[in-house]
């Protein structure tokens, strides 16, 4: 194997002799006519690549401004508290469901998975409402919390504590903030109760009266906790 000083030498060579570089592309030169086929199927795929990318982020651009738009009526809908059309459209805009078949690969349509869940779960279709709310993501520090919750009042109803249970826990941890957290901490508490998990309920009310002294769940936090240890 050549030394570090051999090969700066010859990439010394390389540069500063004429006669040496030009025997260099002509190297190249014979290699690229020997492989015209290979030399031209790569840039073919490079090009397609690059062009696809670009094609694609286009698309996926004008796709969400087309989403969005087709959202605005939807959630409107929504805030009027009909539900049905808000999930189901009213024959000249998309409802929620349709804007999650057609347009899925978008960011409104991930917002409509968490309209369409809350929807659902106000009209007492805890099944779907559970379904539509896990394929909702957000990195945003409350909505992901509070989709966790939501998911987790839907199991409640359906008697699923340990589900319920799972899915306040997610609540609770979930960037946890004073505003929020006391409630699905209080919620898991609860749903461990149900499951006679007596130290996890406790230990739920503990990080309230804790963590979130200042909170207006702290009062009844340490009420439920006394209950718990007086029982045990």
């Amino acid at each position: 194997m050549a030394s570090k000083k051999q090969k700066q030498k010859e990439g010394g060579e390389l540069l500063e002799n004429p006669e040496v570089l030009a025997e260099e592309l002509s190297r190249i030169e014979e290699f690229l006519e020997r492989n015209k086929t290979l030399t031209i199927g790569v840039t073919v795929l490079i090009v397609l690549v690059i062009g696809g990318f670009f094609g694609f982020r286009y698309y996926k651009t004008n796709l969400e401004q087309e989403a969005q738009t087709e959202m605005f009526q939807a959630v409107r809908y929504f805030e009027q508290d009909s539900l049905d059309l808000a999930l189901n459209g009213d024959g000249n805009n998309l409802g929620l469901v349709d804007i999650v078949q057609e347009y899925g690969i978008t960011g409104a349509a991930n917002l409509a998975n968490y309209y369409a869940g809350l929807a659902h779960l106000k009209k007492g279709n805890f099944e779907l409402a559970i379904l539509y709310l896990e394929d909702f993501k957000s990195h945003d520090l409350l909505v992901q919390a509070r989709s966790y919750s939501l998911i987790g009042d839907a199991h409640m109803e359906l008697g699923d504590y340990g589900q319920a249970a799972e899915f306040y826990d997610k609540a609770a941890n979930y960037k946890p903030n004073k505003y929020f957290t006391p409630t699905y901490l209080m919620k898991a508490a609860l749903a461990h109760e149900k499951l006679n998990n007596v130290d996890e309920a406790k230990s739920a009310y503990q990080r309230v009266i804790e963590e979130f002294w200042d909170s207006g769940e702290v009062q009844n936090a340490k009420k439920f906790k006394a209950k718990l240890e007086k029982a045990s």
